[in-house]
């Protein structure tokens, strides 16, 4: 099944708004009565509003984890994708939205009010509560775009951040009090009316979950902390021994794990093969401040959440596959490695890219994986002694590459290099599986 890209999505997403606001425009009410300049400022009022208010809404709903959406979409990781550019692309309709109000300033100064467009009257409890509805607005605006400036910028630290993105659902159903009252009454007569009022209700159906603390607590299960080791300075193993009814995993998904209640959820993938004992294996290396002190946070016997599993980077295909794992994105791979038993479907040749491999936790435990498994072939690449892995190295001890399928989890850096590196030698075409781990 192919999937549809983000891009794919957003901009299909967007048309769908654009085309019913220009249907009605040709088969329903038509233009306003005005001066020129006064119209294309009310439509571009309206056609902002749509936007944003459907973009909005689209995020409300991405954000409830909608597993249905994993297969069309290729994994919860792709849907935390499209949710980041969905906030992006609404936050500009905002702005858009804003300017074509601050507009009519500049207007009103150059032609005066004759001609301005006048606003459908509609009965005495709209009217009284118009005023609210604008002032909602506006208070709404600024903590807004102030938070998707901040998702933007990836130095600010994840904690204050996820606290502060708490109010996203908040904000947005002040947004839709506002597009409810601003919107021109005769669109709820129309399709885009009707196309509006379902995004609304669907949007706003996940700003509650998201406040009542519901998303995901379907796919929440309790387990405890068995074993705790450290197989590096700045690598954490934890073993967890699950309850039922614990659905088990494919090998290559991750869950959102919940180690401290303080903490909140973090995304990590699970390292281990599915067990019939309920086990699941975590190795969680030092990425903050969190994660660098987490050993000595934790002891065996304490009880932890894990919501999921998520995830459709699980090796799926009848073609040859290549896996390029670089650091700890070699996570998924250890999982996979382990649960092909004696012999893969297909063949299968690893490529795991480290730092120094002689300080590298992963490296034997990658070798001791791979031991006896026909048809697996690994290939250990040191980065600081002999420079990254490129397409040229790839392709010199992967001749069959074109009829392979590609899976690659590690910096989003090094996937650009080698699809770049593919487009440019004729290989674009080649299935390249990624594990877009960015939730933010």
């Amino acid at each position: 099944m192919k999937k549809l890209s983000t891009t794919a999505l957003l901009g299909g997403f967007i048309a769908l708004l654009v085309l019913a606001w220009g249907a009605n425009l040709l088969f329903g009410a038509g233009l306003p009565a005005g001066d020129t300049l006064w119209v294309i400022r009310a439509e571009a009022l309206t056609l902002s509003g749509l936007l944003a208010v459907g973009l909005m809404s689209l995020i409300m709903v991405l954000a409830t984890r909608p597993v249905w959406l994993e297969k069309p979409l290729g994994g919860m990781d792709r849907i935390y994708r499209a949710h980041k550019w969905a906030g992006i692309l609404a936050g500009i309709a905002v702005l858009l939205h804003w300017g074509a109000d601050e507009a009519g300033g500049p207007i009103k100064a150059l032609i005066g009010r004759s001609g301005k467009v006048v606003r459908e009257h509609g009965p005495e409890l709209y009217e009284s509560l118009l005023h609210l509805g604008k002032e909602m607005g506006e208070w709404a605006l600024y903590p807004l775009l102030g938070l998707i400036l901040l998702t933007l910028l990836r130095w600010f630290p994840f904690k204050p951040w996820r606290l502060l993105h708490r109010v996203m659902p908040a904000l947005y159903l002040m947004g839709v009090f506002h597009g409810l009252l601003l919107a021109p009454l005769a669109w709820w007569q129309q399709p885009v009316g009707w196309i509006m009022g379902l995004l609304i209700a669907a949007g706003s159906w996940g700003a509650l979950l998201s406040l009542l603390g519901r998303i995901g607590k379907q796919r929440l299960y309790q387990g405890e902390i068995l074993a705790l080791e450290q197989p590096a300075a700045d690598v954490t193993e934890i073993t967890c021994r699950m309850e039922a009814p614990w659905p088990g995993h494919r090998a290559g998904q991750f869950v959102f794990l919940t180690l401290h209640d303080r903490e909140g959820s973090h995304p990590f993938t699970i390292a281990s093969a599915p067990r019939e004992d309920g086990q699941i294996t975590f190795a969680i290396k030092a990425l903050g401040d969190y994660t660098r002190n987490l050993a000595a946070r934790l002891q065996v016997g304490q009880s932890v959440r894990v919501e999921g599993p998520y995830g459709c980077f699980d090796f799926r295909g009848e073609k040859p596959q290549v896996w390029i794992a670089g650091g700890v994105g070699v996570t998924p791979f250890l999982a996979g490695l382990e649960a092909l038993g004696q012999a893969p479907a297909t063949p299968v040749s690893l490529h795991y890219c480290s730092r120094s491999l002689a300080t590298d936790p992963f490296a034997a435990q990658l070798q001791t994986l791979a031991t006896g498994l026909s048809g697996v072939r690994l290939q250990l690449h040191d980065t600081d002694r002999d420079g990254p892995l490129t397409v040229e190295k790839l392709l010199q001890q992967e001749p069959q590459l074109a009829g392979s399928d590609i899976w690659f989890c590690g910096p989003s850096g090094f996937a650009r290099a080698l699809q770049t590196g593919l487009k440019a030698r004729g290989l674009g075409q080649v299935p390249f599986h990624q594990e877009a781990f960015e939730m933010r």
